[in-house]
């Protein structure tokens, strides 16, 4: 179960026995004077999962643009999350839900992976076109800098010949 959860260890245990005996989440939510919503989730979790649902799972799996693409087809066609999620061994039904919305939103090109961090500045990163400068430029850029230069110590002498007098 996830860590982030506002249900304790305790309550968890004792909502998925509840479950067990034919309770409802809400039933159990009262029972444990707790939210709704954590209970229901919690609750999904426990119709795939079985008593397999308190279990922290330790990493997050990827799964690939075409196994998601398949799982949504399915659901969109009428199987339901909950069987889905069970069949594929998927840690919640939300997840079928959830690759469900971005397909209708995005279309199929949402479901594909992204790319992880921040993308590159313009002109850098791997795809970024390799410009090689020509002596010329290199040349017209060294020009202005020493320009740049000269203009800023004649500045500079300019003060100090100011100070003296």
């Amino acid at each position: 179960m996830d860590g982030r959860s506002s249900l304790s260890v305790g309550q968890r245990e004792r909502a998925v026995a509840s479950f067990g005996e034919g309770l409802g989440y809400r039933s159990v939510a009262g029972l444990l004077g707790v939210a709704v919503w954590p209970v229901k989730r919690l609750y999904r979790r426990w119709q795939v999962w079985g008593r397999g649902a308190l279990v922290t799972k330790p990493t997050k799996r990827s799964y690939s643009f075409e196994f998601k693409l398949a799982v949504v087809k399915r659901f969109l066609a009428g199987e339901s999350a909950t069987v889905l999620a069970a069949e594929h061994q998927l840690s919640a039904p939300e997840l079928v839900k959830k690759w469900a919305r971005t397909y209708r939103r995005e279309g199929a090109d949402g479901l594909r992976p992204k790319p992880k961090g921040r993308p590159p500045k313009a002109g850098q990163g791997p795809d970024a076109p390799v410009r090689a400068e020509s002596e010329l430029e290199q040349l017209r850029r060294e020009v202005e800098r020493l320009r740049a230069e000269n203009a800023y110590l004649g500045k500079v002498r300019a003060l100090r010949d100011q100070e003296r007098r």
